[in-house]
């Protein structure tokens, strides 16, 4: 008899233990859903530089923002009236030689003689803040220049919208390259990059980090 009482009491229940586990999938999937749009509408609004020290040496990491300037001198010259990410990146497959250039000619005035290898094409970069700009973690499109043996610590900035061209040390992102940026995203997505002080905003952020960490195995 208590046994067939534990059973109805089960059968009882059962309804609503499925109910939650198909209330719980459906939000995973949203989530993901979520988190999936918004990336890749983040990182197809964005090309990004990314640079690799040949070790973390003192020297090694001095070089490394050394060939950072000219190579971001150069482009910001030869790019400063473009007004897409794609007329960006057909700039940089179009100079992609002169950046190898800049970045041997950097090397060898330092008297090192690393090899430089330049390439454009996808990699995963963890999240990074720009000044009062975040970006979370994502695969993005970018010029990747290695230095020698590249095992030194990495160096990020975005291209495009050009917010490299801002001083570093100075945390502040000109007003022009927010425009940029906002002109390539809906309201929604811009105020996720521009606003993680906004609590409801910070968890979206936060969601997203989760999930591309997951994926990228970046956390």
């Amino acid at each position: 008899m208590k046994a067939l009482k534990n059973l109805i009491n089960f059968s009882k229940i059962k309804p609503f233990l499925v109910i939650i586990l198909l209330l719980t999938l459906y939000i995973f999937i949203s989530a993901i859903s979520y988190v999936t749009a918004v990336s890749n509408d983040i990182a197809d609004s964005v090309f990004r530089l990314h640079i690799i020290a040949n070790s973390d040496s003192e020297e090694d990491q001095s070089l490394k923002l050394k060939v950072r300037d000219e190579l971001l001198s150069y482009m910001n010259d030869i790019s400063k009236n473009c007004t897409s990410k794609e007329e960006v990146i057909e700039l940089a497959k179009a100079h992609k030689d002169k950046f190898k250039e800049i970045a041997n000619n950097v090397v060898r005035l330092n008297n090192f003689d690393y090899d430089v290898n330049v390439e454009i094409g996808s990699s995963d970069f963890p999240t990074k803040y720009y000044g009062d700009i975040a970006l979370p973690s994502g695969t993005y499109d970018a010029l990747k220049v290695t230095l020698g043996n590249a095992e030194g610590h990495n160096w990020w900035c975005v291209m495009f919208p050009p917010l490299c061209f801002v001083d570093v040390s100075s945390g502040i992102v000109p007003d022009s390259s927010k425009q940029e940026m906002k002109e390539n995203l809906n309201d929604e997505e811009y105020d996720l990059i521009s606003n993680i002080e906004n609590e409801e905003v910070s968890f979206k952020f936060k969601l997203i980090e989760f999930f591309q960490g997951l994926k990228l195995g970046l956390n």
